[in-house]
């Protein structure tokens, strides 16, 4: 399986922000974490990192056809990013998104997601884990689909 996971704004400085917020371990040491879970079962993650709208959307768009599934924690972008709301739509793939932070639970402007409606799933709170959970059940969502499949 080909998981693509995507962070947005200011992720690239996670380990120097507020650690309150998002903890204390680095982007690297996620996309480290990941990789490692999703090798131990032979699976193939990509990684992609802008704090550029349009270049998120490029990336979705060039990497539709190269993915099952995309875990996305879209940073301030999951507010407002309606042109990455639509590439995530046009991509017709298996979504969970991702917060470190309870975005429910800080101010007013954080708690919408653009995103949550074309989600399967939504993590929000459980820290930098929330990435593992949310490959975990993509995975597990997947074999449930092939074992029926072949049933």
């Amino acid at each position: 399986m080909n998981i693509l996971v995507i962070n947005g704004p200011n992720l690239n400085r996670l380990g120097r922000r507020d650690a309150t917020h998002y903890g204390v371990v680095t982007l690297a040491e996620i996309e480290r974490a990941l990789r490692d879970r999703a090798s131990g079962r032979g699976d193939k993650v990509t990684f992609f990192q802008s704090n550029h709208e349009g270049a998120i959307v490029d990336c979705i768009q060039n990497s539709t056809t190269s993915s099952d599934c995309i875990i996305i924690n879209a940073g301030a972008l999951t507010h407002y990013g309606y042109s990455m709301r639509d590439a995530l739509a046009d991509a017709r793939l298996p979504i969970v998104e991702v917060h470190l932070s309870n975005i429910h639970a800080r101010e007013e402007h954080r708690r919408h997601s653009v995103i949550a409606d074309l989600a399967v799933g939504q993590i929000a709170g459980l820290g930098w884990r929330g990435y593992l959970y949310a490959l975990d059940f993509l995975v597990s969502r997947a074999d449930e689909a092939r074992r029926r499949a072949s049933q």
